[in-house]
């Protein structure tokens, strides 16, 4: 597979209750393809890895693109908005899904920490991550990965082979997605309702903290090697979306300062115009990274 393609199937696959509840389908702009030696004289003299830190509103933003999985479903709605002092991605659910998504093409062994900020009106109350017909979340972050060869076993390389001849060569081996749940514990990890190739974490849980402004600080690279057992996956792309189409609900998450960092270092905040509430949740997960 390439590093363009590898990122949607459709709704249909949900349905199939064999691969990917995380369809997420982008195409890489030929304008970010950068000489070897340009990007890594770049990436050394950065400390940041800005991948959505939002300067204008409006209701499109390169490279963002929505993904929109089946169009018998609505789509969640996205527009980039001034809110409490950040310029954010609004994401609106209606009984709906789509996702917002953009490639990624530095490595995450470099910038291993992802920080952002995110904004909840309220959780679901019908939403369940132990089930099928509860995996809906009011905000969710998705980060989608290629394994390397040694962790493709046979039948998940029978299940990708199916897919993808269903719905091309799209379909991601890996994900992890963090989300803003309604009632379990926060650091609860499970595989999604549909795959083990896509674990859902819990960053925040229950309306404590909704309707203010939540920073997150995350170290992926750990992460990725506790539930994938992997220090050579290749992360691919990022997405965020609220999604409500198994619930039948409305929700409206919006994110902002989306970037990465390197190991020690600290997040980049955006000052807000209007300072509201806000608490840092500093889970790293807690694997090695030798």
């Amino acid at each position: 597979m390439t590093a363009i393609n590898k990122f949607s199937c459709v709704k249909g696959v949900k349905q199939l209750f064999i691969i990917f509840h995380l369809p997420l389908a982008i195409y890489l702009p030929a304008v970010v393809y950068l000489s070897i030696v340009g990007f890594s004289t770049s990436v050394l003299s950065q400390e940041t890895m800005d991948v959505g830190r939002f300067t204008q509103t409006g209701p499109s933003l390169e490279p963002w693109q929505i993904v929109r999985f089946d169009k018998k479903i609505p789509a969640t709605t996205f527009e980039w908005i001034e809110w409490q002092g950040l310029v954010a991605l609004e994401a609106k659910a209606d009984d709906s899904m789509a996702l917002m998504a953009r490639p990624i093409d530095f490595s995450l062994k470099e910038f291993p920490i992802l920080c952002w900020q995110w904004w909840v009106d309220e959780t679901l109350k019908k939403g369940d991550l132990k089930t099928k017909k509860g995996d809906d979340y009011a905000a969710r972050l998705y980060l989608t990965f290629d394994l390397p060869d040694d962790k493709i076993s046979w039948g998940l390389s029978l299940k990708l082979s199916l897919a993808r001849s269903l719905y091309g060569d799209q379909v991601p081996e890996a994900a992890i997605n963090y989300i803003w749940d309604n009632k379990y514990p926060i650091d609860t990890k499970k595989p999604n309702a549909y795959t083990e190739q896509a674990y859902m974490v819990v960053l925040q849980s229950g309306d404590e903290k909704s309707k203010q402004w939540v920073q997150q600080k995350r170290h992926v690279y750990n992460e990725l090697i506790e539930l994938f057992d992997s220090k050579k996956a290749k992360l691919i792309q990022l997405a965020v979306a609220s999604d409500t189409d198994n619930t039948k609900g409305k929700a409206r998450a919006l994110f902002a300062d989306i970037h990465f960092i390197r190991e020690g270092g600290e997040c980049q905040w955006s000052v807000l115009k209007a300072q509201p509430t806000s608490e840092v949740q500093e889970l790293d997960a807690k694997s090695t990274t030798n």
